[in-house]
């Protein structure tokens, strides 16, 4: 064979190569854009509204899941962005580019305006999987895949709560996600696989069930793209970009005794919490560059004394890993 037949021959050879991994890759993003997610049919549900559950549910949502932390208005202009009045459950935060998220999300109007037009049953699976009514992916902001391991009857207790709302108009604009996450965002929702609340006089293992919920290991455990780094769980150090720029990173809860809460006492922590509840406490004004977090203090405060002492009891249980975190930098001090 000639020179110039070999070369036309290795040309030919890898153009169809080439087209070959179109093909496939194309195949690939096909499957992914249309038949995913897979996560099965919504349950058919018709959640009871009783005052009891109700309130269970109200506690869920605002104290322990904190729903209502994203669902609502931040007053970020004071510390830890307690919610505004009037705005529980009307949606619209918005998370986008700048606070490193790859696409703009906002959190939806969860009030009776925003899911009339969602069953019961499609509710349970939204929440449970992050899957729309139409069958769209949602990017977790939420962390569905906690609540998916949630006891399917305090996820029952939280529908029947937003359902309950006072309704508020307030028309949210869609979420849009940048290239590639508009891709893989279809492969995120998995099966919800609901667990049972153990009980409660069990404080380890009911203090790990409440901090599925609180989606604790989420903020307090860095990250890579996005992805939290399972071995470096609960350590702290996740960067978190405020309104205006400034960074704050997450605490480490492990016990280790110089740079965890080791040398916390059960009381401390509980009170940590409850001070921000107290009924003499106000928010403090944050000036542009001074110290704020995005932890809901006000939120996680209204948890009862014994979850908390659960939630407590659990964090101790937890391998002490040493990570001192360096908590804040103002938006002058970061580096562009």
């Amino acid at each position: 064979m000639s020179k110039g037949k070999l070369r036309k021959s290795i040309f030919k050879g890898i153009g169809l190569l080439m087209l070959f991994v179109v093909i496939v890759i194309g195949g690939l993003i096909t499957y992914v854009k249309v038949a995913l997610p897979k996560v099965g049919e919504p349950p058919v549900l018709n959640v009871p509204r009783s005052p009891d559950r109700v309130a269970q549910g109200a506690y869920l949502a605002n104290a322990v899941a904190a729903c209502m932390d994203c669902h609502s208005t931040r007053d970020w202009t004071k510390f830890a962005a307690p919610l505004v009045d009037g705005t529980l459950g009307k949606g619209g935060e918005r998370f986008d580019q700048q606070f490193g998220f790859p696409g703009v999300y906002y959190s939806r109007n969860i009030t009776p305006k925003g899911i009339s037009r969602y069953t019961d049953g499609e509710l349970f699976r939204l929440i449970t999987t992050g899957v729309t009514k139409e069958g769209r992916a949602m990017f977790p902001v939420m962390p569905y895949s906690h609540y998916g391991k949630m006891d399917t009857s305090d996820i029952i207790s939280i529908i029947a709560y937003v359902r309950s709302l006072d309704p508020i108009d307030n028309l949210v604009p869609e979420s849009v996600s940048d290239f590639p996450m508009n891709i893989i965002i279809n492969t995120i929702p998995q099966k919800a696989v609901p667990g049972r609340r153990p009980d409660t006089s069990i404080h380890e293992l009911y203090g790990a069930y409440l901090v599925n919920a609180c989606a604790c290991i989420e903020c307090h455990t860095k990250d890579n793209h996005g992805q939290i780094i399972p071995e470096l769980a609960f350590m702290g150090g996740r960067e978190f970009i405020l309104p205006g720029g400034n960074v704050v990173r997450s605490a480490n809860i492990t016990p280790d005794l110089e740079t965890g809460i080791g040398n916390w006492s059960e009381d401390a922590f509980i009170n940590r919490f409850k001070s921000y509840t107290d009924s003499n406490y106000k928010p403090q004004t944050i000036d542009k560059n001074a110290f704020n977090t995005i932890m809901p203090w006000t939120r996680y405060g209204l948890m009862t004394r014994s979850d908390l002492a659960a939630i407590y009891a659990y964090l101790r249980t937890l391998p002490a890993k040493h990570n001192e975190v360096s908590k804040f930098s103002a938006a002058k001090l970061v580096a562009k």
